[in-house]
């Protein structure tokens, strides 16, 4: 049995690494993420990681985990902005606004999967022009949903969450914990 992470994510490998689970490959898969019309953000991101861990190629045994994380505002779903004025409208919609971050986890083992997904609210502190163009400048916001990423910079401007932490960054690890143990993957290192 090999343990698959099907995420190209480097904050998804070092979230792993926390609980001593080390991928044995790394196989980020290629698929459509464009939501369907109407498709509200919490069933998006549920089929957004289902639909990456069907994609993943794999052995029978193998376990492969993949995972989506969506930003929602109200039925507005913020994935990852195309350039700084898009992360910058993200910005400006949240300031002094909470919004949620959902991280839909999927785990797959031959023909089963399970899967888990976390919600967590999120309240972005009234931001400045200063303030939104100094974090633009760090170039943190590329590649991320909703243009941010809590565990960087962007951490100065939200005072207050409500959920998990890592959710948030990107994989929920007592959700994805429990899920790798149904699988058969050995955490903490222990064989």
């Amino acid at each position: 049995m090999a343990f698959v992470l099907g995420s190209g994510s480097p904050r998804r490998k070092e979230l792993l690494g926390q609980i001593g689970v080390v991928p044995d490959h790394i196989r980020a898969p290629d698929i459509d993420e464009t939501p369907v019309a109407g498709e509200l953000p919490r069933p998006y991101c549920q089929r957004m990681a289902r639909e990456k861990v069907a994609a993943v190629q794999a052995d029978a045994d193998d376990v492969v985990l993949c995972a989506d994380t969506t930003v929602a505002l109200g039925r507005r779903i913020l994935g990852k902005p195309a350039d700084a004025a898009e992360a910058a409208a993200f910005l400006w919609a949240m300031s002094g606004r909470r919004h949620r971050v959902i991280t839909a986890v999927a785990v797959r083992r031959g023909e089963r999967l399970w899967e888990r997904d976390v919600v967590s609210i999120v309240r972005m502190k009234v931001l400045s022009n200063d303030e939104v163009n100094g974090y633009l400048a760090t170039g943190d916001w590329q590649g991320k949903a909703g243009g941010y990423g809590i565990q960087g910079p962007a951490g100065a401007l939200i005072p207050w969450i409500s959920g998990s932490f890592t959710g948030i960054v990107g994989l929920p690890l007592a959700e994805t914990a429990g899920l790798l143990t149904a699988a058969g993957v050995t955490l903490w290192g222990n064989t």
